[in-house]
């Protein structure tokens, strides 16, 4: 079967090519997976909007609204890292609803992936660290408000903690929330998961695979899913300028294979979102973002 992808040229909000965040890697990524194919062979979605009603779910309703209404106070702002004008706020809720879209294609078909998303930084009283909206933490509750599940487990393999997500779903028994991350990585003050693996700087590849293969049969066994969540970002790298890990591209290959393999042989629906990654070279760095989709389609 065809991999089912959510997408929105609107993802990208074309900040200036020397931004700090290379939000041109959305377009870029497109591209790539245009002239590899796979975007042919696969069945797209376009994203939209999440509702407000979703949003305040996860989020404090006042912040939603200063989101919608791109009027975001200027110390939050500070926290994200850039100011939230209309084409943030819109890609943000795009973002949102390209999530829940994609949460609800992998129930169906047991694997889909949004071209965007994983944004795990945004807490629920505002955003930080690049992230506005908790994508993640949205869909996932929107999906256990409709009843389409009972129980859902994250697996975030970004670089750095999913401290958000953490601090949304830190009394919630339906939630399950791992991340494997760099220890001395952002941010500075973690928060707690329900299993937090932090690795040392510069950890390899074979280092690396050896502890998710440790962990992989723990999480399913303590959360028992009905569907997972998985964060993808890229931002292990070796290359990756904000990263202090050591994966190399088969590492990274090798990562997206075990977790999904993993997961759809035992049956478990599995949706993939973007996560992190900081190169200054966005083709580079969309290449590494496409090894996700490739992946995810030899199991669609």
């Amino acid at each position: 079967m065809p991999l089912h992808i959510v997408h929105h040229p609107d993802y990208d909000a074309r900040f200036p090519a020397h931004h700090r965040f290379p939000m041109g890697k959305y377009s870029r990524l497109v591209g790539h997976l245009e002239r590899k194919g796979l975007l042919g062979r696969s069945i797209s979605h376009i994203a939209e909007h999440a509702s407000f009603e979703w949003l305040a779910r996860a989020h404090d309703p006042r912040y939603v609204e200063q989101i919608t209404l791109a009027s975001v106070p200027s110390h939050i702002e500070r926290e994200i890292g850039f100011p939230v004008s209309e084409a943030v706020s819109h890609r943000s809720r795009l973002s949102c609803g390209g999530t829940v879209a994609a949460a609800r294609l992998a129930l169906r078909y047991g694997i889909a992936c949004n071209m965007a998303g994983g944004s795990h930084h945004a807490r629920p009283g505002g955003g930080a660290g690049f992230c506005t909206l908790n994508d993640v933490g949205v869909a996932a509750l929107e999906l256990l408000s409709s009843g389409d599940v009972q129980k859902i487990l994250v697996v975030d393999l970004d670089v750095h903690q999913g401290d958000g997500t953490a601090e949304m779903f830190f009394d919630d028994p339906r939630v399950f929330t791992f991340s494997m991350h760099g220890e001395k990585n952002y941010p500075a003050r973690k928060a707690a998961s329900d299993l937090d693996i932090g690795l040392p700087d510069r950890q390899g590849d074979q280092a690396y695979l050896e502890r998710l293969n440790t962990v992989l049969p723990i999480l399913l066994s303590r959360a028992r899913p009905d569907l997972v969540f998985f964060n993808a970002g890229v931002d292990p790298h070796q290359d990756d300028r904000l990263g202090r890990l050591a994966l190399s591209d088969d590492g990274l290959r090798q990562r997206e294979r075990r977790v999904i393999d993993f997961l759809r042989s035992r049956g478990i629906p599995v949706c993939g979102v973007l996560g992190g990654g900081y190169s200054r070279d966005v083709e580079e760095l969309a290449a590494r973002h496409s090894i996700l989709f490739e992946v995810a389609e030899e199991f669609a």
